[in-house]
């Protein structure tokens, strides 16, 4: 009678873990050390795990400001980028901000995957390794504009 009361409190504490892993499963797939296993449990499960987030794991390739040719006061963005975290990644938000020529911002402003949505192929993640490039039209600040940089969000 004790082995099937032990077997039955067991298995009780086996499903009361499993039902918390999949109830925190979004809280333990932010964890670098918890997503592995996670995953695994999902894919057993069958349920889905968010996007990875570490917006710190995107490397800039190239990046360019200028000048539209054919609509005055317009500059034309252009970058390109890399998921470099090991699980695939929601698009980033890019934070490009423009300075003048004492280092002082003069505009800034941050881009949404939405605000660059047609370029965004499949299912809005980036997988890791993946180069991705965007273009942006932006409207030139009325101070000299003469350095920019790109972050990460």
């Amino acid at each position: 009678m004790q082995i099937i009361e032990g077997t039955i409190v067991t298995a009780l504490l086996l499903l009361l873990c499993v039902q918390m892993l999949f109830a925190q499963r979004n809280e333990l797939a932010a964890s670098e050390r918890w997503r592995p296993w996670v995953a695994v449990a999902c894919g057993i499960a069958g349920c889905t795990l968010p996007a990875w987030r570490e917006p710190g794991a995107y490397t800039m390739l190239s990046r360019s400001v200028t000048p539209s040719p054919t609509r005055p006061g317009v500059l034309e963005v252009e970058a390109s980028f890399r998921n470099d975290a090991r699980w695939p990644q929601h698009w980033p938000h890019l934070l490009l901000m423009l300075s003048d020529v004492n280092g002082r911002p003069v505009a800034q402003r941050t881009f949404t995957p939405d605000d660059y949505q047609e370029q965004v192929p499949g299912d809005g993640t980036l997988a890791p390794g993946q180069s991705a490039s965007v273009r942006l039209e932006v409207v030139e600040p009325a101070d000299p504009t003469v350095a920019f940089t790109f972050d990460f969000r």
